[in-house]
């Protein structure tokens, strides 16, 4: 199992790129995703991640511009970039608590302001659900001894998260949009 800070990371991960880019790293699949039989399921649409596209099917500009926007936002009302950038072994445990109790009650606003998000499955986690035949392979992974075909039975892990609606502000035009938090400098 991964360490706590290294799940916060790979939770922030997931996040933008399921938000931008409609899945969750290779890497961190493979990571988090035991061995498991194969599955036969719907063919899953091919979303190609920024790592696998090639130069000429870049998605457009705009597209990147809102990603470092969210991330903009995230930093400027909670520090939050600052926080994960930094090596914070060194701080006591009772340090960090009090320090990430704060990121994460104003990144937790911020989110809220503006990205909508609903679960994908509205069970509770760690109770018995059903998947039925056709499920989305992109919305409901299976995990753990997978075999058969659908519909089965298992254990809600997690419930998911999809985005409903993103309430960005307009991007200011003629600026860098590629700046996440300018530098200070003080005089």
């Amino acid at each position: 199992m991964n360490g706590f800070w290294k799940q916060v990371a790979f939770a922030f991960r997931c996040f933008f790129s399921i938000l931008f880019h409609g899945e969750i790293p290779n890497d961190i699949a493979q990571k988090m995703v035991k061995a498991a039989s194969p599955v036969r399921q719907a063919p899953a649409v091919a979303v190609p991640s920024l790592s696998r596209m090639k130069e000429g099917e870049r998605p457009a500009a705009e597209s990147f511009d809102r990603a470092v926007q969210m991330l903009a936002l995230l930093q400027r009302d909670g520090r939050l970039i600052d926080f994960l950038t930094e090596d914070i072994s060194a701080y006591p445990d009772a340090q960090l608590g009090a320090a990430v109790r704060t990121i994460h009650e104003v990144c937790r606003k911020t989110l809220d302001h503006y990205v909508k998000l609903e679960p994908i499955l509205n069970s509770e986690e760690d109770q018995p659900v059903t998947v039925q035949a056709g499920f989305d392979p992109t919305a409901i992974k299976l995990i753990g001894n997978v075999r058969g075909e659908p519909p089965v039975r298992g254990v809600l892990r997690h419930k998911g998260w999809r985005v409903k609606e993103v309430n960005l502000p307009p991007l200011s035009q003629g600026v860098s949009r590629m700046v996440v938090a300018p530098a200070e400098v003080e005089l």
